[in-house]
C-alpha cells in the first residue's frame, strides 16, 4: 500500500512552491459591494486534482500559476527575509469592549476587506455590541494574510473560519491585477533553509516575485500590476 504524502509546501531556493499531498487549488475572484470595498471571495475555477505540483513563485511564467522554469531564465532572486518570529509575539493588540483584535502589519497584502463598513478598528471600539464582535469576525476571516485575527475576551482564544488544506489563486478585478496565493487551514510551509515557518490557518504567499517579505505577500503585485495573462 502507498503511503499518502502528508499535505505541506516546499520553498525552493529561487525556484518554485512544491506542493505535495494532493493539496487542492482554486481560483478566486473578490467581490466588492457598490461602493467598491471587498465583501467576499468567489470561486472562478477549480482545478484538476494533483498529488504533486510546482507553483510559480517568480512571476515570470507562461503557464501561472504553475511553474515552467522561467525563474532560471530570469535569474530570479527569491531570497526569503520575511520574520520567524511567532504571530503573537509580533502582532499589535487592540483591546475593545466585546473582543481584542491583534494585528501584524507586516502581513498586509492590501486585499482591503478590513475597510468594510467603518474599517474593522472602528468595530473594536464598538461600545457592548456583540454583532460587532460577529462582524469583525466574517471581515478579518476573509483577509487571507492573518494579518489581523479577532480574539474573544477574557479568553484571548482565536475565532478563526474552518478552512480545509488547501490554496487559492486570487484575483482583484476592481484593481485589475493578479494576486497572490491564499494558503489555507494551517498547511506547514518549510523555507528552502529547510526549517518551517508558523503553521498558521491563512496565510499568502508572494507569486509576483517582487514582494520584499518573501515568502510572503506585502501588496507589491499591485502597484506593479501584475497579471496571470502576461
Amino acid at each position: 500500500m502507498i503511503e499518502k504524502k502528508a499535505k505541506r509546501i516546499e520553498i525552493i531556493s529561487n525556484g518554485p512552491y512544491v506542493v505535495t499531498g494532493n493539496v487542492p487549488l482554486a481560483k478566486e475572484i473578490s467581490v466588492r459591494d457598490k461602493k467598491g470595498v471587498p465583501v467576499e471571495w468567489e470561486i472562478l475555477e477549480r482545478y484538476p486534482d494533483q498529488e504533486d505540483y510546482d507553483l510559480c513563485r517568480c512571476g515570470a511564467s507562461k503557464n501561472k500559476p504553475f511553474c515552467d522554469g522561467s525563474h532560471h531564465a530570469v535569474d530570479f532572486e527569491g531570497r526569503e527575509t520575511a520574520s520567524r518570529a511567532p504571530f503573537s509575539q509580533v502582532a499589535e493588540r487592540y483591546e475593545g469592549a466585546e473582543f481584542d483584535l491583534l494585528d501584524d502589519e507586516e502581513l498586509c497584502a492590501g486585499a482591503q476587506f478590513c475597510h468594510r463598513g467603518e474599517g474593522i478598528w472602528e468595530l473594536v471600539d464598538a461600545p457592548n455590541d456583540s454583532n460587532a464582535r460577529l462582524m469583525a469576525a466574517e471581515i478579518v476571516g476573509n483577509c487571507p494574510t492573518g494579518r489581523l485575527v479577532v480574539c474573544e475576551k477574557g479568553t484571548g482564544k482565536p475565532i478563526e473560519p474552518h478552512f480545509e488544506k488547501s490554496i487559492t489563486v486570487l484575483e482583484d478585478p476592481g484593481r485589475k491585477c493578479s494576486g497572490p496565493l491564499w494558503v489555507k487551514g494551517g498547511i506547514p510551509i518549510q523555507s528552502s533553509d529547510g526549517s518551517e515557518y508558523e503553521v498558521r490557518n491563512r496565510a499568502t504567499l508572494c507569486r509576483c516575485g517582487k514582494s520584499s517579505n518573501k515568502p510572503f505577500c506585502d501588496g507589491t503585485h499591485i502597484s506593479i500590476r501584475f497579471k496571470d495573462d502576461e
